[in-house]
């Protein structure tokens, strides 16, 4: 049996400049870091004792005879693509799916983890977020950028740059008080409805043509956010205030980002005192992160008192295996 832990991840400036379709001609980057929330995925190979050959516990269970019958898109190609077979697979979170924390793409390294520690091969980070991005953006053929696999399976808190022969990783430098500082001033709320991110991201990636320069606008963004935050003499405020920036200029990409509910939410914190803030993932719903001096959280909790606040830490290991044993099974 393995078990694996895979945290979710939270993105700040360069959102949607990791779509192959910008990033291949003008070069991509975003600045984003994991925290203390995970899925869970246990992987087992499933005794010959039952009438069928493979089950798969998530929102739904599956049990099934082949893998191709597996409906689970995800599953159904990593067990195809690793060439497993007979598996019993459960999926636990910690916070709900399609929120706009990457928690598809958590599940996919996690499960991808699993399988390579289940055939006894120890896969490093690089092959891990490569093998993921494989799997949802070609094997399943789903939309959308690849900064979130990257995140999963690093961990921390780290510039990532993409251009067409690759990605790069580079954690950011903070001290100890600036990140606990900037941690501290983070505050993490549902909306209360989720959405699919796959949708949001078809619409944006046919709007890359047109929003090029708004692309390039955020891809630099990451320059400022990490001249702030590395930069001792500059106040941690002026990023919450970038954050209010990078938010309105993400929602004039496409008109699906946000909506007069979403822009209701937002306008109520930053009333209260957020200096800025924005929707996580894709938009259209999920979580919202927001900058709030510790002065003012109180305030901002009792605005936006109908959605639920998460606190939360950031956290530096990336996907990790919490169980191994090891098993004889004869293929």
């Amino acid at each position: 049996m393995i078990i694996t832990k895979t945290p979710f991840r939270m993105s700040f400036f360069g959102g949607g400049t990791d779509y192959p379709e910008f990033y291949q001609d003008y070069g991509g980057a975003v600045l984003s870091t994991t925290f203390d929330k995970y899925c869970y995925v246990t992987v087992r190979h499933l005794p010959r004792f039952f009438d069928y050959r493979n089950s798969v516990i998530y929102s739904r269970i599956e049990r099934v005879p082949s893998v191709d019958e597996i409906q689970h898109p995800a599953v159904r190609e990593a067990m195809k693509y690793l060439k497993m077979q007979e598996l019993h697979i459960t999926y636990d979170a910690d916070l709900p799916a399609r929120s706009g924390l990457g928690t598809s793409s958590s599940f996919a390294v996690g499960m991808l983890n699993a399988f390579h520690a289940l055939k006894g091969q120890y896969v490093g980070k690089q092959k891990l977020a490569e093998e993921a991005i494989y799997l949802e953006r070609t094997l399943c053929n789903e939309a959308g950028g690849v900064q979130d696999q990257i995140a999963a399976a690093y961990g921390g808190f780290n510039r990532i740059d993409f251009d067409a022969s690759g990605f790069y990783v580079r954690p950011l430098i903070l001290s100890n008080l600036r990140k606990q500082i900037l941690q501290e001033n983070l505050m993490l709320f549902f909306t209360g409805f989720a959405r699919y991110s796959s949708e949001i991201a078809k619409e944006q990636r046919k709007a890359v043509p047109a929003s090029v320069k708004q692309l390039g606008e955020l891809k630099g963004l990451v320059d400022e956010a990490e001249r702030i935050l590395v930069s001792r003499n500059v106040p941690l405020a002026e990023f919450g205030k970038l954050l209010d920036y990078t938010w309105k200029l993400k929602r004039s990409v496409t008109s699906s980002i946000s909506n007069p509910d979403i822009d209701a939410i937002y306008g109520k914190a930053v009333e209260a005192g957020a200096l800025g803030g924005k929707l996580l993932g894709a938009g259209g719903g999920g979580f919202f992160v927001f900058y709030v001096e510790k002065e003012l959280q109180n305030s901002v909790r009792k605005a936006l008192k109908g959605l639920t606040y998460v606190p939360f830490r950031f956290e530096n290991e990336g996907s990790q295996i919490l169980y191994y044993n090891p098993e004889d099974y004869d293929i």
